[in-house]
């Protein structure tokens, strides 16, 4: 009997799990999988009672990338897997899109190998803590198929000279290098890794989600102006923020020493 590709839970409240469960075929993103992952990343945004999401993986490997057996079986087809392959890309571009452009912030949370998309999954996150055990890799260059799309999350992640070495020689990075090259947050040992992802949550949680998606929305925005532009910008995102009723609770609740409440707006 087939697993369930996607599990999606509520550890606790605020905190929203999506677990990739085809650990058979090493959680890699068959077409249906994708589908199943932009559906929950719409649901989870959608949801207000939802402040923080954890991204975790079943088995061995948190992802290997796409289907390749799946790729392959379309070359079959009459006009060699073309729409089948663009279909699949344009589908995983969507996703992790969509994980941007989620007003909640995604933590990885990456307990075995994180290869080709699956890399590029980790670095489209917002955070990602691994596993003192997990590896990383872009190796399509060594099969014929540069990791030309999963570059585009890791060249936002890591220095030009790192991503350029890590596609050009689809090695195995360790979690400790990933952590010193910007790719994952923290590392911690195998069996505090769901702790340590919940606890980022949690925290991410206890903040004004109102001002969580504003900060979110920002950052991708200002990251890709030039100073000028982006000065510009995130000043008229702070007056913005200033008038929202969180920004004055906050700010009140900590010139009279008490706890904020928050109202979402």
């Amino acid at each position: 009997m087939e697993l369930v590709p996607l599990l999606i839970a509520r550890p606790e409240p605020g905190i929203a799990l999506i677990t990739l469960n085809r650990q058979a075929a090493r959680n890699s993103l068959s077409l249906s999988l994708l589908q199943a992952l932009q559906g929950a990343i719409a649901d989870v945004s959608a949801d207000r009672s939802v402040h923080a999401v954890v991204l975790a993986a079943n088995g061995p490997a948190f992802c290997a990338g796409h289907d390749l057996k799946e790729l392959t079986a379309a070359r079959a087809d009459a006009d060699r897997g073309r729409a089948f392959f663009k279909l699949t890309m344009d589908k995983c571009a969507e996703t992790m899109q969509a994980i941007m452009a989620s007003p909640k912030p995604f933590i990885a949370a990456v307990q075995g190998v994180a290869t080709a998309a699956g890399c590029q999954l980790v670095a489209t996150c917002d955070l990602a803590v691994a596993s003192d055990a997990a590896k990383f890799a872009t190796p399509g260059v060594n099969i014929g198929l540069f990791c030309s799309t999963p570059m585009v999350a890791l060249s936002r992640n890591v220095s030009r000279k790192q991503a350029m070495e890590m596609l050009l020689l689809g090695e195995l990075l360790s979690a400790e290098d990933a952590k010193t090259h910007g790719l994952v947050n923290r590392v911690v040992p195998a069996a505090r890794l769901h702790d340590e992802a919940l606890a980022m949550a949690r925290l991410i949680a206890s903040k004004s989600p109102h001002t969580v998606a504003i900060g979110k929305s920002a950052f991708y925005r200002q990251i890709e102006q030039p100073v000028a532009e982006a000065y510009a910008y995130a000043a008229n995102v702070m007056v913005e923020n200033m008038l929202a009723r969180d920004a004055a609770e906050g700010i009140g609740a900590f010139i009279e020493k008490r706890d904020p409440k928050w109202s979402g707006a």
